[in-house]
């Protein structure tokens, strides 16, 4: 399939585990990728790595974090082909533990990097969409958004507001044939993933065995699924939560 010829895709978190899985997947539908991370290097091998391979991609290093790199990061993507079609919010961390585990910068940086970003992006991107006619975001939210997770307080409740972001902007921006949805995945095999079953001392084949499905999820499913809701075949679609879990609840 090439759904996205002609078109220009951002993508936060671009160098990470899903993050770059759906990278590859946009480039190898036709689309100019650009690929933004906090780590610039990553970013910057990711985009070689596309173009070696026949897409066609570049990338950008920002802190999204702060405003001014997120306004600065919209600006110069749209500045490269003069459009953007879409925007994928992926970006994220997971300061894990309980209320009082937690510092005041394990909260404020859950914010600022998994919501707030969201905010300054997408007001710097929606005048271009509106001005183009239409455009797509897709949100990565998590099942933990919707049904919390023990001991993960900061991470579930910016989740749940990315949640709640993405259908109030769906409902708000619909009118001007803006997309807006979000995918909720649950258990991922990602470096973070493996980082944080390493510490707990479990291995990925006991994360396998609570998965009725019978394995946890790849990042190139979930990229499958980004893909799907980026492009027109899911045209009728603004405002959904869409779970890809492998039927797992939430333990």
């Amino acid at each position: 399939m090439k759904r996205f010829i002609d078109k220009v895709a951002i993508v936060t978190g671009g160098a990470g585990g899903i993050g770059s899985a759906i990278c590859r997947r946009l480039a190898e539908e036709g689309a100019f990728v650009v690929v933004t991370d906090a780590n610039s290097q990553a970013a910057a091998d990711l985009a070689s790595d596309i173009a070696a391979k026949g897409g066609e991609a570049t990338a950008i290093g920002a802190d999204i974090s702060k405003k001014t790199d997120c306004v600065e990061l919209i600006e110069k993507a749209f500045s490269l082909k003069g459009r953007i079609d879409v925007l994928v919010n992926n970006a994220g961390i997971n300061r894990r533990g309980k209320l009082l585990a937690l510092s005041d910068e394990d909260w404020d940086v859950s914010f600022a990097v998994n919501l707030d970003s969201m905010y300054h992006l997408c007001r710097s991107v929606l005048p271009h969409m509106i001005g183009a006619g239409g455009g797509a975001i897709v949100n990565t939210a998590s099942q933990w958004g919707l049904y919390p997770a023990p001991n993960h307080i900061a991470y579930n409740t910016t989740k749940a507001a990315v949640a709640a972001f993405t259908q109030n902007l769906a409902r708000d921006y619909a009118p001007d044939k803006i997309r807006v949805n979000a995918v909720c995945p649950g258990e991922i095999h990602t470096p973070m993933l493996e980082a944080g079953v390493n510490r707990s001392g479990r291995t990925i084949a006991d994360l396998d065995r609570l998965v009725p499905f019978g394995r946890i999820g790849k990042p190139e499913e979930v990229a499958a699924l980004v893909a799907f809701l980026a492009s027109d075949e899911a045209a009728f679609m603004c405002g959904s939560l869409v779970e890809i879990t492998g039927a797992q609840a939430v333990a």
